[in-house]
Order: C-alpha cells, then structure tokens, then sequence
C-alpha cells in the first residue's frame, strides 16, 4: 500500500481540505463536534465526504460511511494520475501521489459486504415502531410486546420471535372462559392485558407491517450472529484508521428501513461508548448520507432522540457528519450541534430554493470579502463554501475553496476487486453465516406443544439448574433490560471475547461430571442459552 505526503498536505492535528484565498483545515481534535456536507446533485459532495474519509483515515480515524450509488467503494483502490486531478493537486501547490485505504464492506443483505444484523430486542420498541411506520395506539402494544418478553425471559432474537410473541399476548377468543391450565400461553396472555388492552386487531396490524418489512428484506437485518460495534473502530497494520463501508444501493429502496438502520447504529454506539471526554481527535467518525431521510414525517419522541444523541455522542469521541441536498432538510436544534460546515452549489429554480440558499447562507460565520447567498449559486464543481472550528470552538468565517483531490480512486469498484477485499477482510467468517438459536419462538412453541419451558429460558431443574439460574444472574440475563451492575458489564465485554465452542466444551464437560452423555447435551445447551443471552446484552 503506498503512503500519502503529509509534509504538503495534512499535518499531525489537521486534515487538509482545500485552498482558495485562505486553505481550510479541518482540525482533527474539534471534528467530534459533528458537521454538515450539503449541495444539489453532482456538485462534488461524495468526492468531500472521500476526502474527508481518507483524511481521518491517514490520521488513525476509523470512517462509517453509507454507500448509496458505490462511488465511495473507490476508496479502497489506489487512485489514478488523471491529467485534471494532477493539474488540481497542482494548482493547490500539491504533488499527487496515489494512495488507497483499508476497507470493510457491510452490506444489511449479505450481498456485496459482510451482513450486518441485530436482534428484535437491540433495537427496541421505539426504533422497530419507525421502522414499521406504526401510530401511537400500536406502537404502545410493540412496548408491552417488549415489556413481556423481558418478564418472561423470552429473547426477540429474529422477526419470527416478535411474530410468535405478538400472537401469544393476542386475545384468544376461541380459549374464552377456559381455565388457565387450558391454554398454555394464559400467563403471558394476562401479563400482557395487565398493562392496557391490547387488541387482536392493533396485533394483526403489527403483523401485516412486519409482512411489508419482510417483503422488502428488513428479516435479513434481524438475527444473529449480532453485529459488534467495535468491529467498526479497527486501526490496520500501519496505523491508518479502517473505513467501514456500508452499502446501501439496495437499502435505499427501502428508505425507511435505512435512516432506522443508521440511527440504531448511532445509538448503540452511544449507549456501549464510554465517556471520552476531549480527545486529540476522535475514535470514530460516521458519514449518515441521505440524511434527510431520518427527520422525514419523524414523530416528536423520535426527534427528541436524536436530537440527544447528537448532542451528547461527541463526549464518547464520536463525530458524526449529515449529508444531503438542502441545510433546511435538518431540524434546526441538530443542525446547531454541527460545527464543520462543506457547503457546495445549490440551484435558486424555486421559492424552496431560494428558501434553502438563503438558509444555508445564514448559516455560515459571514465573511466581509464574500456574498455568501450569491456565491452558493455560482459554484463550480469542486467548489464549495467551508466553515470549519478553530481555536476555542468558534466556527471560522466562511471561505470559498476548491476542494483537494481525493488520494484514491473516484468511482465504483469492480465485482472482481470487492470479492479480493472481503476475502482478506479482518471480520471474513465472523458474520457471513446466520445462527438459529433457541429464543421466543421455540419456547413458545414448546409450551403450546406441551413440553412448556421455564419462565426464565434456563435449563431445567437439577443442578445444571442452578448453574444456569448462577450464570444468568452473574451475567445479567435474567434481569429486567436497563443497565447492568458494574460487575455484569465486566462480565459481559470478557464473556464477549471468548468464543462459543471454547465455553461450549467447558459447560459440557461440567454436565458429563453430573449425569454422563445426557448431562453433556444439557449442558451444552444451557450454553447455548446462558451465552447467547450474554452476547445479546
């Protein structure tokens, strides 16, 4: 892999961006304050956000960024010495050298990256109601849905455990006025009536909603192995940050399903992050493209969410940087969260763009020596408007650049080069196959076919146990979901880093000690459960 020339270009605490009249830095410890790339279509705003990208990069940043048309997937190839990206180099007092970058393709349907997946339980109530664009009438059942898995220890592993579970605390008419020992879901039937009525027809809409979400492939992201996030915050062999690339051609048909994606994404990172504090630059940094698509028709809990996210995520090191077409497309209590501003053309065609140019215009620190609404419309391809923090945290005053050259290639890569990629990929094997543990659909299964198991999902009774029921309240999983003691989460993140078959053989050996070859299966299927609730956690 061929290296960069720092010494003409960035330096050890900032990423060189452009030149015009002043040259604009992006300067790496203020770059967790959150930024905004924004311009109408084909006005350079990829080629920014790969600039940016490989900047961090260099500087041992690892890079999230959504893929919608699979222009940013170059990155990953050494660029090319095109006469007019020399002569840009050139004119900035550059000399371009070619580079290419370590990359991580992620691909939600397993397809063209590695899949990404996370259990019903991980994205909660309140993300899963977006994304199924349910009303508030319904999105208080999913809660109590949630509420009774937790107290019945029943894992939402995958999309047919939610299912299984909204048919059990659905009314059954046909069971009407028969003894509790008739009917083998009655206990969780009644603990879900104990919270407010739910209906069997709030129930069947969830349900046919979650049909659409099939439909569109929305099944393939719920499941396990479950994606570890810090996979994300890798640095390779030469101490260049990883770029992590998700993509999300297909996604996008689906633009729902994709702005609740990238927002989980954003919140469990917040939530497993410990707080950073101020740093020299940041451990991560996260591009959510099409950003418009996570305020579209958001209701207010939602945007409140967000809206805290953002504000607070920048203590555990993260930034994060919005890209779309329009400044007016953010809400303005996040857009005052972003402090790095790229800014390309927009067009003035009609009164919601002259609306947006004006908008953005005020949005910058005003330059005396620049009409910044007038020069937004003039902008070539390349150029853009930069604001970027300096100094105390004060956003500097507006110029107009000409943006660097981008080190790697411009443009898609081949089928060819993405499969060589993924075959020497540091996660390759982790993720690639899905496991079908035992969660709420079986147990429910097994208690409508009489073999009814324990309220707790443990194994039994016996000493195995009370190993399990041990086990469970060491590691937390046969507690409430909120946050786990001080001694649980340690116990998680360790149990985290060893691996089921290791574990797996251990338990095992424990069971044959107490009842021979039956002992063993039990145990290693107390194993199976006992961790698997561990690494959900």
């Amino acid at each position: 892999m061929t290296t960069s020339d720092n010494k003409s270009a960035d330096t050890d605490e900032k990423i060189f961006i452009g030149k015009g009249q002043e040259t604009a830095w992006l300067t790496l410890a203020l770059a967790n304050r959150h930024g905004l790339v924004t311009g109408a279509t084909g006005t350079g705003k990829t080629v920014s956000l790969q600039v940016m990208a490989e900047g961090f990069a260099r500087a041992g940043v690892p890079v999230f960024a959504a893929d919608i048309k699979g222009d940013l997937s170059g990155i990953s190839e050494v660029g090319e010495a095109k006469d007019f990206i020399v002569k840009r180099a050139q004119e900035m007092g550059l000399t371009f050298q070619p580079d290419q970058f370590s990359t991580v393709f992620w691909d939600v349907f397993g397809e063209q990256g590695h899949p990404v997946r996370a259990t019903v339980t991980e994205m909660g109530p309140l993300l899963l109601s977006r994304m199924l664009d349910l009303n508030d009438v319904q999105e208080g059942v999913l809660n109590v849905a949630f509420r009774v898995a937790d107290e019945n220890g029943l894992a939402l592993i995958d999309m047919k455990d939610l299912r299984a579970l909204l048919d059990a605390i659905a009314p059954d008419g046909s069971k009407k006025g028969a003894d509790d020992a008739e009917d083998p879901l009655a206990s969780i039937r009644k603990a879900a009536q104990s919270y407010g009525n739910v209906s069997k027809a709030t129930v069947g809409t969830i349900q046919r909603q979650l049909l659409v979400l099939e439909n569109q492939g929305g099944a393939k992201f719920f499941g396990e192995p479950a994606l570890t996030l810090k996979d994300f915050m890798r640095t390779d062999r030469d101490g260049r940050g990883m770029v992590n690339i998700l993509v999300a051609d297909k996604l996008m048909q689906s633009p729902r399903l994709y702005a609740t994606f990238l927002l989980w994404m954003l919140s469990e990172l917040f939530e497993e992050l410990p707080e950073a504090g101020d740093l020299p630059k940041p451990k991560l940094v996260f591009f959510f493209d099409e950003a418009h698509l996570l305020f579209t028709d958001a209701p207010k809990a939602l945007m409140d969410k967000i809206e805290q996210v953002v504000r607070l995520i920048r203590s555990k090191g993260v930034g994060v940087y919005f890209v779309t077409q329009n400044p007016i497309d953010v809400p303005d209590k996040v857009l005052a969260q972003l402090g790095n501003r790229v800014q390309h053309a927009l067009r003035a065609f009609t009164p919601r763009d002259q609306k947006a140019v004006a908008a953005a215009a005020q949005t910058f620190r005003p330059n005396p020596k620049l009409d910044t609404a007038r020069v937004i419309m003039e902008l070539g391809k390349g150029e853009a408007l930069v604001s970027f923090l300096e100094g105390g945290g004060t956003p500097s005053m507006v110029e107009r650049v000409m943006v660097r050259p981008p080190s790697a290639r411009i443009g898609p890569i081949t089928p060819e080069e993405r499969k060589a990629i993924m075959d020497a990929s540091p996660v390759k094997g982790k993720y690639d196959t899905a496991i079908d543990a035992e969660s709420a659909y079986e147990i429910i299964q097994k208690r409508l076919s009489g073999a009814a198991a324990p309220a707790d999902g443990g194994a039994g009774g016996g000493i195995l146990g009370q190993i399990g029921a041990i086990a469970a309240t060491i590691f937390g999983t046969n507690v409430k979901r909120g946050r786990l003691s001080t001694g649980q989460v340690i116990a998680r993140n360790v149990t985290r880093s060893v691996t089921d078959k290791v574990v797996g053989g251990v338990v095992a050996d424990l069971g044959k000690s107490v009842g021979g070859s039956v002992g063993g299966s039990i145990g290693r299927a107390l194993v199976r459960g006992a961790l698997g609730g561990i690494l959900r956690r």
